[in-house]
Order: C-alpha cells, then structure tokens, then sequence
C-alpha cells in the first residue's frame, strides 16, 4: 500500500495525546441539514493569507530547530497525501451522518477559533503560505483532535462535549495539532522508521537519500506504526503555547486542559507508548513556559 492509503487511518486512530483517551463508539451528529452546496464553503475555509500576512517574530519557548531528518520524505508528497485522505476522511463522515454543517454552532466555533490562530503560523514554517487550511467537526464520542500536513484539521464532537472545554481549551488543543504539522513530526517520523528499517547506510550505498521519499510511498503498514515521540510532544505544546497566546488565548488554559485530560482518564498518568510526557509532566513544562508567552496574551488582548 501507499502513504496516501493508509494516512487516514495514521491520523483516525495514532495520532497525538488524545489516543489514549478515544472511546471506541461512534456517535452520530444531530443534524438533518441535507449535504448540498452550503458545504462547500469549508472546502473554502482558506486563511493562508492572513498567515501569510503576519510579521516576522520571534519566537519565545525554546525547541531548537527541526530535525534535518525529515528532509528525507517530500513535503508536497506528505501534504499531497493528507489532502488526499483528508477527503476520504470528510466523504466517509458525510456518508454517515457526522460531518457538521458548515453553519454548525460548534464548527463555527472552531473556524473562529482558527482564525485567530492561523496568523501567527508562518514564523515556524515557510511552507505555510502554500497551505490550504481546512477545519471541520465530526460527530464522534472520541475524545480525539488532529491536524493533516498541509492544514487539514479536524476535532471530533467527543473532546468538545465530554471535557467541556472553553474558547481557550479548544486554542490551546488547536495549536498543539498545528504545531505538529508546522514542525512536520509526521515526515521526521517516516523518515527515521524508513532509515531504521532498511539501515542508513544500505540506503545510502543501494537506494540513495535523495529516493528514500519514493520508497516512503510504499511503507505499507509501517505508517500505521508511526507515533509521536516524546520531544515531539513536548514541541507541540510549547509551539502551541505560543500560537495561542499570540492570537489572544488564556495561556494559563493549557495547565487547565492537562488537568481535564488527567480527570478524563481518572487521574491516572496517560503516557503514551512509554515514550510520551505523563500529564503531569507536561502541565509541569508548560507552567514553566508560561511567563515567556504571557505577554504575548497581554499583548494580543491590548491589540
């Protein structure tokens, strides 16, 4: 199988901190609207532009530059994937019911939510302004949120509902999810399972660097194994920290979100393959870094 195959399933049911916490039923959205063409309009929820139009800052928590390793695997091959199986993903939701409306309340939400978010994008990453940002709900129990390369975001009605989360929660899991597509932890993640697979320096003599993008596009079941590490998390939340609080939300809301993902889970300590931050270490790292983003926040509501 090939990458584009099998990159809906990776984000469905792999992706992020919020795995552990999935149930496994689905639920239907309660909506009637007929799918026609006041849909379309999400196809077009495209804010590249104000990303784009966002001065050059910088930037305030530390994660150190992006790893190289992810230069092995094509961008435009990982993004052109994920639009693919984003759409697959969306026709799969409508065909039972569970796609929101494009005037849903809670997608709504979320597409304001986003707007004040996406302009502060581009300082981590330039490919940003070739990017089609799209945000859509989707009516499932899952307590689960995720962002394709290339933009393509999606929260499930679950995470909303069950952990009831405000303006600034919801901003808080959005910038986490876009900062793993921005520092492109996907392809650092399927460039080092296809390296380690077949021994860098096998690559090196038989295939090349420069073709081990092409070979990616047949990783077949390897993709469905791909997991964030645990300084890939860490980065996440530090860069979704960030881009919060520069679009104006409560920075302090990232401490409070750990801690309903700890009650969620029962106040267990949710790590992730062994390899993941507990809860309690993350809200320990992101109290840390707090006093470095807060003026961004005061700033943000001033302006």
């Amino acid at each position: 199988m090939r990458t584009d195959v099998l990159l809906c399933d990776y984000y469905a049911h792999t992706m992020c901190f919020f795995c552990d916490l999935q149930t496994s039923s689905a639920n239907t959205l309660a909506s009637t609207e007929p799918m026609d063409q006041r849909r379309h309009p999400r196809r077009g929820f495209l804010l590249a532009a104000a990303a784009a139009a966002a001065a050059p800052v910088l930037a305030q928590v530390d994660v150190g530059s992006a790893s190289s390793m992810r230069t092995l695997v094509p961008a435009a091959q990982m993004e052109a994937s994920a639009k693919q199986q984003y759409g697959q993903v969306l026709a799969e939701a409508k065909s039972n019911n569970a796609l929101a409306p494009f005037d849903h309340p809670q997608l709504k939400r979320l597409h304001g939510i986003a707007r004040r978010l996406i302009p502060f994008t581009a300082q981590w990453n330039p490919r940003v302004a070739e990017w089609r940002w799209e945000v859509n709900l989707i009516g499932s129990k899952q307590l689960n949120a995720w962002c394709m390369p290339g933009g393509k975001i999606a929260f499930y009605t679950g995470i909303l509902e069950q952990l009831q989360l405000t303006d600034d929660e919801i901003a808080m899991i959005m910038g986490h999810e876009m900062a793993h597509a921005l520092r492109e932890h996907a392809r650092e993640r399927l460039a080092k399972s296809k390296v380690t697979s077949i021994g860098l320096s096998v690559a090196s003599t038989l295939l090349g660097l420069g073709q081990i993008g092409d070979v990616a596009a047949n990783l077949g079941t390897q993709l469905l194994s791909l997991k964030y590490s645990r300084d890939d998390e860490t980065e996440a939340d530090l860069v979704g920290l960030e881009i919060a609080a520069r679009g104006g939300f409560w920075p302090e809301a990232s401490v409070n979100l750990w801690k309903k993902m700890l009650a969620a889970n029962g106040n267990g300590s949710p790590s992730f393959l062994s390899t993941h931050p507990s809860g309690s270490n993350r809200i320990q790292e992101l109290e840390a870094n707090l006093p470095k983003v807060q003026h961004l926040y005061e700033q943000a509501k001033r302006g």
